[in-house]
C-alpha cells in the first residue's frame, strides 16, 4: 500500500513539472527567438566574409572579422599591426563605464540614504521624483544635457555670471560630457536598488555602533556598507551595462570626435561596410561586460564574506 502510494506521489510530481514546462514553453520560446536567436546571428556573421557592399557572403567563412577587431593589415606588406584606433575607443569605454558607476554610486548614495531616512509616508513622493526622468526618451534628456555644458549653456553662464571663469569651458565633443551625460542619465538606475536596501536596513544597528563609540565613518564602513552591499552591486551593474554600450550619449555629446564601443558598432555596420567586424566587435562588448560582472561580483562577494 505505502509503495503504490509513493509511486502515485512520484507520477504526480512528474505531472506538474511537466505541466510547469509546457506553461513556460512559449515564454521560452520567445526568449530564445528574441534573445538567443540574434546573438547566434552576431556570432556566425562574425565568422563570415563580408560582401563587397556590406551584408556578408554566404557559405564563406572567416576569422578576418575577429582578427580586425584588436589588429589592423598594412596596405603595403599586409602585415599585422595592432589596432590602436580599436584599442583607445574600448579603453575609452571601459574607463568612462568605470567613472561612470562610481560617479553615480557617490552621488546615488546619500540620495538613497536621505530618502530611506524621511518619514514612511513621504518616502514615495521621493522615489516618484527619482524616477520622473524614465517618463522621458533618452534622446530628449541627453539634448537637456547638451543645453546644461554647451559654451553658451546654463553651467557656463552661471560661472561667468558669479565671476568664476572668463571665458566658457569647452566641456562639449569631450570625455567630459560623455562622462556627465552618462552620469546624469545613469544616476536613477543606481539609487532605486541602494534605496531598496537602505530602507531595508536595521538602524538598530547604526544606534549600537554609536553606542559602542565609533565614529560615522566607522558605521558607514563596517555596519551600513556591509549590508546594503546587494544594492551596491545592483545598482553598479545596472550602470555598468548600458554605460558600456551607450550609443546616443557619445554620438550626441561627444560630436563623433570622442566614440565609445557602441558608436564603433554602428559605424561598421553603417557607413564601414563590415559587418563582420561590427558582429566580432558586439560580441567582444558582450564578452567585456561578462568578465567585468563576474570579476566584480566575485570581488563584492568576497568582500562581503570578509565582514561575516
Amino acid at each position: 500500500m505505502a509503495s503504490e502510494v509513493e509511486r502515485i506521489g512520484r507520477e504526480r510530481e512528474r505531472k506538474d513539472i511537466r505541466d510547469r514546462w509546457l506553461l513556460s514553453a512559449p515564454a521560452l520560446v520567445i526568449v530564445f527567438l528574441a534573445a538567443v536567436g540574434p546573438l547566434f546571428v552576431m556570432l556566425l556573421y562574425s565568422f563570415m566574409v563580408k560582401g563587397d557592399y556590406g551584408d556578408v557572403r554566404p557559405g564563406e567563412f572567416s576569422l578576418e572579422g575577429w582578427v580586425s577587431v584588436f589588429f589592423q593589415r598594412d596596405i603595403f606588406d599586409d602585415t599585422l599591426g595592432l589596432a590602436d584606433a580599436h584599442l583607445s575607443i574600448i579603453w575609452r569605454s571601459i574607463q568612462l563605464s568605470f567613472l561612470t558607476t562610481v560617479l553615480t554610486l557617490i552621488l546615488g548614495f546619500p540620495t538613497a540614504y536621505f530618502i530611506a531616512t524621511r518619514p514612511p509616508h513621504t518616502r514615495e513622493i521621493w522615489v516618484f521624483l527619482v524616477t520622473i526622468p524614465f517618463w522621458t526618451n533618452l534622446l530628449i534628456r541627453t539634448f537637456a544635457m547638451q543645453q546644461v555644458i554647451r559654451n553658451e549653456g546654463l553651467l557656463n553662464n552661471a560661472l561667468i555670471w558669479l565671476g568664476v571663469i572668463e571665458r566658457p569651458l569647452q566641456i562639449m565633443y569631450t570625455d567630459t560630457a560623455n562622462l556627465l551625460g552618462m552620469t546624469y542619465v545613469y544616476l536613477p538606475l543606481m539609487v532605486l536598488p541602494l534605496y531598496a536596501s537602505i530602507e531595508k536596513l536595521d538602524f538598530r544597528l547604526v544606534e549600537a555602533g554609536y553606542d559602542l563609540y565609533a565614529t560615522r565613518f566607522q558605521v558607514l564602513r563596517r555596519i551600513v556598507i556591509p549590508l546594503v552591499r546587494p544594492g551596491i552591486i545592483a545598482g553598479s551593474i545596472l550602470v555598468f551595462i548600458p554605460s558600456l554600450g551607450a550609443y546616443v550619449i557619445p554620438r550626441v555629446l561627444g560630436g563623433g570626435k570622442n566614440m565609445m564601443l557602441g558608436n564603433l558598432i554602428e559605424l561598421q555596420f553603417g557607413a564601414g561596410r563590415n559587418w563582420p567586424l561590427g558582429a566580432a566587435m558586439s560580441i567582444t562588448l558582450m564578452a567585456l561586460v561578462m568578465v567585468a560582472l563576474i570579476v566584480y561580483v566575485r570581488n563584492a562577494s568576497r568582500g562581503g564574506a570578509g565582514h561575516v
